[in-house]
């Protein structure tokens, strides 16, 4: 079988859909599509084909996302799938392989990105697990603060229609994100076509789409969307549900306010907040932290398409100065050895022909990217080999971050 991949023409659009739906088993109603093509770009999409017969897709979302300092440009990797007739047979490599060296080629993202539908399939392309994610189920009888949580007279919760609150949900996110790595920045599109839609798909069984928002008489400082479905079980209880699709506030007596005002809506026994980061204060607000009842999932995957650029693009929480020499079978203009310096908020990482100081695969350092995974963990599992003590320690503690990483939304 002879693979060919290429970038998709727009008449070529409805095949690519057709790939994504039956790679994922799965159709959507015409209007999710229509939303997916305002946020995807025609030259930024490519298929595999075998002749003339489209069998596989990949595409990249042109985003501004959070890293340790600031935010930078990423390729946010998405609707990557291959036909059932096709799998095995070398047409995801093909595609991740093009994507990576295109993006290298055009002086592209030194980075790239994404949420697995799979975890075990990236790793083998490079891609390290860089963010971790908590799914919590509370009970709301059990979701009592503790005296300590925070509060501020004057503040008040505003019940908001999604799509009219636009403006002031865009302040909150835009105050929030360029602090946490992993957040990526939304433009008005983005949060009209995947964040606010509320159709019945949407809301798969759940009720329309809320908003509650916490604001002083300067604005909004806090906001939560969410779902809610009332109900009742045999015995006449009241057995509704929340679930919870993001909340941000800007300071903690706003988080405090707005998770109080998911956590007490009437007639609902339970919230489901799906994707929480790994350092949620939602931990420390619970009097009963293990009502948190929580699932640990990964979050975000993260590529080093160039190797030099990328480390050069972020902030060090520590001085370091050292040779890594880096393993990476599908980018060989990576593989070999790279000195980093990092101090006074500066960094340079350059071909260094020097011994090196530590061994790893590229997915360890991408896994180290966003600052929320130390090397101990790599180097006991055997992935990193340390040739001069205190190299190991020296680069995971410049590279460790706070806030913990986290993407909130699947892309």
């Amino acid at each position: 079988m002879s693979i060919t991949v290429r970038p998709i023409k727009e008449s070529e659009w409805p095949d690519f859909v057709a790939v994504d739906y039956e790679a994922f088993s799965d159709t959507f109603p015409v209007e999710i599509a229509d939303r997916w093509r305002e946020v995807l770009e025609i030259d930024r999409q490519i298929s595999a084909f075998d002749d003339d017969l489209m069998v596989g897709c990949a595409a990249a979302l042109s985003f501004e996302m959070t890293v340790p300092g600031g935010p930078i440009p990423v390729a946010g990797v998405t609707a990557v799938g291959v036909l059932p007739s096709h799998r095995r047979r070398g047409v995801l490599t093909a595609l991740m392989t093009r994507q990576l060296r295109d993006l290298h080629e055009n002086g592209g993202e030194a980075v790239a990105a994404l949420s697995a539908s799979q975890a075990g399939i990236y790793g083998r392309f490079g891609y390290g697990r860089a963010a971790d994610t908590l799914n919590f189920r509370i009970p709301t009888h059990g979701s009592a603060f503790t005296r300590s949580a925070p509060a501020d007279p004057a503040l008040r919760l505003r019940v908001a229609t999604p799509a009219d609150a636009l403006a002031g949900l865009r302040r909150v996110y835009d105050a929030v994100q360029p602090g946490r790595p992993g957040l990526y920045g939304r433009s008005e599109t983005y949060w009209r076509a995947e964040i606010l839609p509320d159709t019945e798909h949407d809301r798969g069984g759940m009720g329309p789409l809320r908003c509650l928002i916490a604001e002083d008489a300067a604005g909004p400082r806090g906001y939560a969307l969410f779902r809610a479905k009332s109900g009742w079980n045999e015995h006449g209880v009241p057995d509704g549900q929340v679930r919870l699709l993001e909340l941000f506030a800007s300071d903690p007596a706003a988080y405090a306010l707005v998770w109080r005002g998911v956590l007490d809506r009437d007639l609902c026994a339970v919230v489901h907040a799906e994707r929480r980061p790994m350092d949620d204060p939602i931990m420390h607000l619970l009097a009963e932290p293990r009502q948190l009842n929580a699932v640990w999932i990964d979050d975000l995957w993260v590529r080093l398409v160039d190797v030099d650029r990328a480390l050069v693009s972020r902030a060090y929480a520590a001085p370091a100065d050292l040779v890594v020499e880096v393993d990476d079978e599908l980018c060989p203009w990576n593989a070999g050895r790279w000195r980093l310096r990092t101090t006074g908020g500066e960094s340079s990482c350059e071909r260094s022909e020097a011994p090196a100081d530590l061994t790893l695969p590229v997915g360890v350092l991408g896994a180290a990217f966003l600052g929320g995974r130390p090397l101990r963990a790599a180097a006991d599992a055997g992935l990193v080999r340390e040739h001069r003590p205190g190299a190991l320690r020296e680069l995971s503690a410049a590279m460790m971050w706070d806030p913990a990483p986290w993407s909130c939304r699947i892309f």
